[in-house]
């Protein structure tokens, strides 16, 4: 393959050392090497790429900066359309989204898309770029949850400028960004450094408050809101409902991840330190069941990911995966937990049924059924439930006329608008676990529509 057609290398940490530590695995492109990615975009006529894109990032126009080494411009452009580029970069499946569509991939590698967006948001961020602050209009909109629903509803309503409060229940902004996603794969800096992006425009932030106890949605409206949008995203666990799930060492990746994340539990000096065990079994196939494998095997432990289907199915960037063998983590798959046994009210095993794969479900992916008499037992300390997650029923249960489905998912039209009027909802509160980049589409296009709202009222 001739070298056009080929990527430029991205540097990583070597997977033998960052297996050991929590510091960000990949560590991006530097100017030289983002120009040269940057030189094998076509520049293509009719782009595929931005059509693959959630959010519709003018994605040739910012990788034509990129060859001028204009990095402020390429990152002005993405702004436009992205409120957390340096997120994006990071953490959107990019593979399946904007460089599946790329023209350079039919003959060769795609454009690295994502990682000239992160090299961009990154360059753009150090240098602490000003913005202009928009003139308000005088109303007022509360943002419930301050995840990337939240705030690239926030970003987009304060450039047209909404007096935007974004309630978030955490003693820390960012969501699940801050809570689910590990240290080494989306540095809380990284975060902060967006947030800060968007307090300069105005979005005005208030943590610790939860809504449906702290203050309801229509105490919202009586102190003067004119519209609500609740991106509160899904933080209730999933689990099997097997035995032995009660067990002390069973954790749900959410409490798992949230320990380490946001409470610092991996520093065995923490005021909240979390056992991981010298053997933990992750069962799940997502990015969260990736990321708490890769956690707890930076916790010292022999991880094994126990997943139901073959490595095809699995529903993990491939990214994520590679990474997570490379560091160690061992996959147990077309194999399904039927029990967790435990002595003295500790987990001490699982009982695991291998599995072969059927006709296709209703997902298109095929169906895994049991393998009689397959049954066996693997000895462990610890079991972390990633199955994903349901929006918690607080806001839903104290707003009047909002409308769920049987999931405590809340309903919305095609505009995100609730049953509640005034009441907008959108991301994982609304879909259930999903991307981040999915999130913050939803939270631009409700931007959209809350304007549209106000406007006509």
């Amino acid at each position: 393959m001739s070298d056009i057609l080929k990527r430029i290398p991205v540097l990583e940490q070597v997977a033998k050392a960052r297996a050991t530590n929590f510091k960000e695995v990949c560590l991006g492109y530097d100017a030289d090497n983002a120009k040269a990615e940057a030189l094998r975009c076509l520049e293509c006529k009719n782009p595929q790429c931005v059509k693959g894109c959630p959010v519709n990032v003018d994605i040739p126009l910012f990788i034509s900066q990129i060859k001028k080494g204009d990095y402020l411009s390429a990152y002005q452009i993405i702004r436009k359309s992205s409120s957390l580029p340096a997120i994006c970069g990071r953490v959107c499946p990019q593979e399946t989204q904007c460089e599946s569509k790329c023209i350079r991939g039919i003959k060769g590698e795609a454009i690295n898309i994502g990682k000239l967006e992160r090299f961009c948001a990154d360059y753009a961020l150090n240098q602490d770029v000003s913005c202009q602050i928009p003139t308000k209009n005088g109303k007022k909109v509360a943002i419930i949850g301050s995840g990337p629903a939240g705030l690239a509803c926030a970003g987009d309503l304060a450039k047209l400028g909404y007096d935007v409060t974004v309630f978030e229940a955490l003693h820390k902004l960012g969501g699940v960004l801050v809570y689910g996603i590990p240290e080494f794969r989306l540095p809380k800096k990284i975060v902060e450094k967006e947030i800060v992006a968007l307090q300069k425009l105005g979005v005005c932030f208030q943590k610790n408050v939860i809504i449906g106890k702290s203050i309801t949605v229509d105490e919202l409206f009586e102190e003067g809101f004119k519209a609500v949008f609740i991106a509160s995203g899904a933080g209730l666990p999933i689990f099997m409902n097997i035995s032995g799930e009660g067990l002390n060492g069973v954790f749900s990746a959410n409490e798992f991840l949230t320990r380490s994340n946001l409470m610092g539990a991996y520093d065995k000096n923490s005021y909240t330190p979390i056992k991981a065990g010298s053997r933990v079994v992750v069962v799940g196939g997502g990015n969260v069941a990736m990321d708490s494998a890769r956690t707890a095997l930076r916790l010292g432990a022999e991880v094994h990911v126990v997943y139901r289907r073959s490595e095809k199915e699995l529903p993990a960037r491939q990214e994520e995966v590679l990474h997570a063998k490379e560091e160690g983590v061992i996959f147990d798959l077309l194999t399904n937990p039927i029990e967790i046994l435990g002595k003295d009210g500790e987990v001490s095993g699982i009982k695991l049924i291998k599995m072969t794969l059927c006709e296709p479900d209703e997902s298109g992916r095929c169906r895994p059924k049991p393998i009689d008499g397959s049954e066996y037992v693997l000895d462990c300390n610890t079991v972390i439930m990633a199955l994903g997650t349901r929006p918690n029923p607080l806001i839903s249960s104290t707003t009047k006329g909002l409308n769920v489905t049987c999931k405590q998912c809340i309903e919305v039209d095609e505009d995100f608008k609730t049953s509640r009027e005034g009441v907008f909802a959108g991301g994982d509160a609304v879909t259930g676990s999903a991307t981040v980049i999915l999130a913050m589409s939803a939270g631009k296009q409700t931007a959209i529509s809350i304007d549209k709202y106000l406007r006509n009222k």
